[in-house]
């Protein structure tokens, strides 16, 4: 049964990945590639954003495994001959619980090391595309927002790189609005990073406070791009890119140079363990509802759709949990929560499946 569950649940993470991650490399593709980024900066996005990915399917493929290898069995009566021979409930769930302790080792593994690696390596990655000032320019024939208040375009970029019929608008000062115009232009590289050289064109201020339009043509004017784009100085780490350690031993002081409160910073790596049990959770809960089921031909519809609705409502418990130690700050130990009511529900399920299957006591006749 083991050896079945294992290989049902590689077939089901595998397609549910599938899914997940294509829904995800399109909306990357889209971005990536309107941005100016080349093919291989689009799959190695996509491959950081993939340990994630696996981490949100990992409890699903378990419960969809479990549920799918059940079903099977009761259907070719094989769970009906192990009960008949005297196995309890707890007993039959003896494997799917190795099984899910399997995927929790598996998902550990995530948690604590990959994840935070690939989301600390994206963010940086990220960092740099944004900094990326010719990445932002460089784009013909569209309007680009490189930094909030400056509008760019380029009519063509041609094959030595000058830029043709430039329009840069620049309103991040208060009050004052500068359109700049010019026939051609290049990007050129110095000590002070990039910047844009324009030939044979104007600007055109408008002091918004007196109503006033300065008209200025020149035969040639350097414009600062990185200044354009902005600086947002040093970026702060993310509770997701830290690691299990950090997070569950944080101080104030740490926390205060990341923008965090140390009891958020504990909530999240507590959280982290918790979701090591939830494959266990996942798993037994599906295994249990159809134990109640019996055998029967028709298959076990009612108690599959069962099954799923205490996956939901863990679901939803999961996601209450976490948002309240985001918002709220609360006890670490809400953080397991979610994990624990779904092993306490699996564990009332096999319950009551060996109780509906308690042999009738014999008939004593009562004394004369």
């Amino acid at each position: 049964m083991l050896s079945q569950l294992l290989m049902l649940f590689g077939f089901f993470a595998l397609v549910l990945v599938s899914v997940y991650w294509v829904n995800r490399a399109v909306s990357l593709f889209d971005q990536l590639i309107s941005d100016g980024q080349s093919a291989w900066v689009f799959l190695e996005f996509t491959a950081l954003t993939l340990p994630n990915v696996i981490r949100l399917v990992l409890p699903l493929a378990a419960f969809v495994g479990t549920v799918y290898v059940t079903n099977r069995l009761s259907q070719e009566s094989e769970l009906v001959v192990m009960q008949a021979t005297g196995f309890s409930p707890f007993r039959l769930a003896r494997p799917v619980l190795y099984f899910g302790l399997v995927v929790g080792l598996m998902m550990a593994v995530l948690v604590h090391f990959l994840v935070p690696a690939s989301r600390a390596r994206l963010a940086e990655r990220q960092l740099e595309i944004s900094q990326n000032t010719a990445a932002k320019f460089l784009v013909e024939g569209t309007f680009n927002h490189p930094a909030r208040g400056l509008t760019f375009y380029i009519r063509s970029i041609d094959l030595s790189g000058e830029l043709t019929d430039l329009f840069l608008s620049d309103k991040r000062t208060a009050g004052q609005r500068s359109i700049y115009t010019a026939k051609r232009a290049r990007l050129v590289s110095d000590d002070t990073g990039p910047k844009l050289v324009m030939f044979d064109g104007m600007v055109q201020t408008l002091d918004s406070t007196t109503a006033r339009l300065t008209v200025t043509r020149f035969v040639d004017f350097t414009y600062d791009v990185v200044a354009a784009a902005g600086d947002d100085g040093p970026r702060r780490a993310d509770v997701d890119e830290l690691a299990t350690a950090a997070l569950l031993f944080a101080d104030d002081a740490t926390a205060g140079t990341l923008g965090l409160t140390s009891a958020r910073m504990r909530f999240a790596g507590h959280e982290r363990i918790a979701q090591t049990l939830l494959p266990a959770s996942t798993a037994l809960i599906g295994f249990a509802t159809l134990l109640l089921g019996g055998f029967s031909r028709f298959g076990l519809w009612r108690q599959i759709a069962g099954a799923a609705g205490f996956i939901i409502v863990l679901q939803l418990l999961a996601n209450a949990a976490s948002k309240a130690g985001t918002n709220q700050g609360a006890h670490w130990a809400v953080a397991y929560a979610p994990a624990l009511a779904g092993l306490a529900v699996a564990a009332a399920l096999l319950l009551l499946a060996g109780r509906g299957r308690r042999p009738p006591r014999p008939y004593e006749p009562e004394p004369a």
